[in-house]
């Protein structure tokens, strides 16, 4: 059983519309590491859409990809390093995506003039309960009525006596 341990990735990448693709598919494969399958398609939502636009409006294509899991939130956060990007005009589209679908984001900048841009979800790390049989329980309702059982010495007798006691029975 996985516990829910805070993990932590780094990936340095040059952003180029080839490697969305690469990117997707690293992200997902550490979110599913981390039991966090059901992040795999926002996260790499939210990332996809912040490297399109740092592709479209960035000279300086190279950015810094992290995860944090804290075992409650995973966050993500893209840094790019073009001095000239302006999120609040050149990545606003891209923002508003990310702000609906996010439980919280962020832009902040750095000392060298680069802005990281991060956004976090919420989420559990997948419980696995091992399977056990478990003991029924007895329940209050009506039950039905176990049938009467035949006496032994009846069905020793003639096949014509044990007959009218199965009969009976019946």
């Amino acid at each position: 059983m996985k516990t829910a341990v805070p993990c932590y990735y780094h990936l340095d990448v040059e952003v180029s519309p080839e490697r969305l693709g690469q990117v997707r598919r690293i992200l997902a494969a550490h979110l599913r590491l981390w039991d966090l399958e059901t992040l795999v398609e926002p996260v790499c939502r939210g990332t996809e859409l912040l490297l399109k636009a740092i592709d479209e409006h960035a000279t300086d294509k190279n950015t810094s990809i992290e995860m944090w899991w804290n075992r409650q939130h995973l966050i993500t956060a893209i840094a790019e390093h073009d001095c000239h990007l302006r999120p609040d005009q050149d990545l606003r589209g891209c923002l508003e995506h990310i702000a609906a679908m996010s439980d919280g984001w962020g832009c902040c900048a750095t000392d060298t003039g680069a802005k990281v841009i991060w956004f976090s979800q919420r989420a559990r790390a997948g419980e696995r309960v091992p399977l056990v049989p478990t003991v029924p329980e007895p329940s209050l309702r009506e039950v039905l009525q176990v049938p009467r059982e035949m006496p032994v010495a009846a069905l020793a007798g003639p096949a014509s006596a044990a007959d009218g006691v199965l009969a009976e029975a019946r």
